[in-house]
């Protein structure tokens, strides 16, 4: 397990690591609302796909504890309206929308009970789906442990790790648990521009754990890559079409094309949770639009001139073809991609 906590359900709030402040302060705040960890998630105070599906089933059993009503169908009305708040939150991340969904669906089985024990039960439920997560990210983490040779340069994007689950991590986890099992490995984190999460979250995360990481700026990639020093790309996802399309942070296509062309291995690690069925391709998927003045600054200070014209799509999309295999904790996917994908979702074991 990591050495830190990302999120934690204290019962009349939930307290979030606070990323933004991330590495020069450990701050932990506490959510004492579900608008306020709805806030959270939009403000990157927690970020990656799987906390955000956990942090917002907390918010939601947070919310539903504190509506104020008795009465069945008022209830019902009030949490129908908290969900419809935390979907607003952030539109790529497929895990936000499938724990909400789960809280919806326990709700459906509990509806009939009296108000306080539906509350428990929404509890419980959020509790259930924060355990799973860790519970997922380590056997995924030991099915990526396979592909990872001994002495590996792993490259990864973002940050993938303990910050972005529950507490293990997807890319981070396959590292992890590589470690675990005896094998020397070194990170190379790209920076991540323009959040940074990178140079940020990835190499405090794995400094913490004493796991060796170098840093490097997202434009250095090639260039090692060229001089044999990456032997392999492992990255997190926020979401995967049925096809095997992936979208994951910006600039993760860059790294896979560069990968394609010097022939290294491109995976990505991802629970169940995050293959979005329903969605057929990676045109399907929202990118998210994030504010400019992200990409105008870095932290506090102006790199750009006033008035500059600044996009800033959080996420791209990595087609298929271009990933050599997808890490869940039920096995990996290889190519075809859309075959794979369907016979993991048939499996009685699956989730």
């Amino acid at each position: 397990m990591s050495s830190f906590k990302t999120l934690e359900w204290a019962g009349d709030a939930v307290l979030l690591l606070d990323q933004r402040k991330l590495p020069a302060e450990e701050v932990m705040l506490a959510c004492r609302s579900a608008e306020e960890t709805a806030r959270a998630i939009e403000n990157m105070v927690v970020r990656g796909a799987p906390a955000i599906g956990v942090c917002a089933a907390m918010g939601l059993a947070l919310g539903a504890k504190q509506i104020k009503s008795n009465d069945s169908a008022a209830f019902a009305k009030s949490f129908e309206t908290l969900c419809a708040r935390m979907a607003r939150t952030r539109p790529t991340a497929v895990n936000l929308f499938w724990a909400i969904d789960r809280m919806k669906a326990r709700f459906a089985r509990e509806e009939k009970r009296p108000v306080s024990e539906i509350q428990n039960a929404l509890e419980e439920e959020a509790l259930a789906i924060h355990a799973e997560d860790i519970a997922v990210c380590r056997a995924l983490g030991r099915v990526g442990a396979e592909v990872v040779p001994d002495g590996a340069r792993i490259l990864t994007h973002c940050n993938a790790g303990a910050l972005a689950t529950g507490g293990y991590g997807t890319a981070l986890g396959v590292v992890r648990a590589a470690v675990e099992a005896g094998k020397r490995v070194h990170v190379i984190s790209s920076e991540t521009r323009p959040f940074l999460q990178g140079a940020r979250l990835t190499v405090w995360e794995l400094q913490k754990d004493k796991i060796p990481v170098t840093l490097i700026t997202d434009s250095m990639a090639g260039h090692l890559m060229q001089r044999g020093e990456i032997d392999l790309v492992i990255v997190g996802a926020d979401r995967i079409a049925a096809n095997g399309d992936v979208a994951n942070k910006i600039g993760t296509y860059t790294h896979a094309v560069l990968a394609r062309t010097h022939d290294l291995p491109f995976y990505v690690a991802a629970p169940l949770s995050t293959i979005d069925l329903r969605t057929p391709t990676g045109a399907g998927i929202p990118i998210e639009s994030r504010d400019p003045e992200e990409v105008t600054r870095a932290g506090a200070s102006r790199i750009a001139p006033e008035g500059t014209r600044a996009l800033h799509p959080a996420f791209d999309v990595t087609p298929a073809a271009y990933v050599s295999g997808i890490i869940t904790e039920m096995g990996l996917a290889r190519s075809p991609l859309a075959d794979s994908i369907r016979d993991l979702f048939r499996d009685p074991g699956s989730k």
